[in-house]
């Protein structure tokens, strides 16, 4: 039986709360704002319309992301197994949870160790930015990466989150001086990542300058940390405190823009609130490259296998349908496709 330490207690009831509790944001992704023009006659065969994605390297069948969601407990371990299993037959990128749980308790680290499931995927190790002003550093960013064989670290932020914690570390000043120095001494690529509230134009000039690799804006529209947080209260005035935060951030549609302006060619991952692969064709004919998701992916991945499987090759068909519909074969001219707003 695994210990119940304090890290593995709050992975285990972050997963129990997004399972169980509706903790969506009260704000929209404010991509219904948005809509394809429909040809009736698109000239082309659905058979060879195709989604396929490079991102650092790596060939991607479909331009989906399982995001970064959990690790540190048995049940998080399943659950990563499965989705790098199925990432691996699928051919799409997938991210870890944050492994300081697994860097400050070793014994975690095989929860996170998917490599063995999937050798061929785009696999991303993740760690919370703030960290790098409580004692981490190059090093500790290079051991997440060498842990799970990753082929870029994620530097996630969460701001609001961490301040309606109790236990939360608030210490953000300062930080871009230290996320240069491990995008200027760390080997692979390191992504920028929002939690659910997206980046503001400063946010993302000051990333690029640091030399960040690229931007996953997280936008507001999905899962709100805050609202899990306030179900993990343990007063009246804590829970108050992380419920006024849920409709903050900014809309997920919104935050692909501004990334796309201040990036400077970047590539944007789109995430925050996308639930189907229409969602998806947006964000990239908005600009981003991908299309992220968690929720979906932890509700079949508690499921079985074969559920995950259904649901990437779902959203997929989704993705390839818009594009046939919209009259264009590869995801570059998806790209330049204009949406209309209502």
């Amino acid at each position: 039986m695994e210990e119940v330490t304090p890290i593995r207690q709050r992975k285990a009831e972050h997963i129990h709360i997004n399972l169980q509790e509706n903790v969506d944001s009260h704000l929209t992704t404010g991509l219904e704002k948005y809509h394809f023009r429909h040809r009736a006659l698109p000239e082309l065969d659905l058979s060879t319309v195709n989604a396929h994605q490079v991102l650092f390297n790596r060939h991607l069948d479909h331009p989906l992301l399982i995001s970064s969601m959990t690790g540190g407990t048995d049940l998080a371990g399943q659950i990563n197994r499965i989705l790098a299993e199925a990432a691996q037959e699928t051919k799409i990128a997938m991210g870890v949870g944050s492994q300081r749980a697994a860097l400050e308790q070793p014994e975690l680290a095989a929860s996170f160790q998917v490599r063995k499931y999937a050798p061929d995927i785009l696999l991303f190790a993740n760690l919370g930015g703030v960290q790098l002003n409580y004692g981490y550093g190059v090093e500790q960013c290079q051991r997440a990466v060498d842990m799970i064989e990753a082929d870029a670290l994620i530097l996630h932020f969460n701001a609001v989150q961490e301040a309606v914690q109790p236990e939360g570390q608030t210490s953000f000043a300062g930080l871009l001086a230290k996320i240069e120095r491990v995008c200027r001494q760390i080997p692979v690529p390191v992504i920028a990542k929002e939690v659910g509230w997206g980046f503001s134009k400063e946010d993302i000039k000051g990333l690029v300058n640091a030399g960040i690799s690229a931007i996953d804006v997280a936008g507001a529209g999905g899962t709100s940390w805050s609202q899990v947080e306030m179900f993990r209260a343990t007063s009246a005035a804590q829970a108050q405190l992380a419920s006024a935060f849920v409709d903050w951030g900014i809309p997920t549609a919104e935050a692909i823009q501004i990334a796309c302006e201040n990036a400077q060619g970047l590539p944007i991952i789109a995430s925050g609130g996308l639930r189907n692969g229409i969602d998806i064709a947006k964000c990239i004919a908005l600009g981003a490259c991908l299309g992220g998701m968690a929720g979906p992916f932890l509700k079949a991945a508690v499921i079985s296998l074969e559920k995950t499987l259904e649901t990437i090759r779902t959203l997929s068909k989704e993705i390839q349908i818009a594009m046939f519909a919209v009259g264009v074969s590869s995801l570059a001219e998806l790209q330049q496709t204009p949406l209309h707003s209502a």
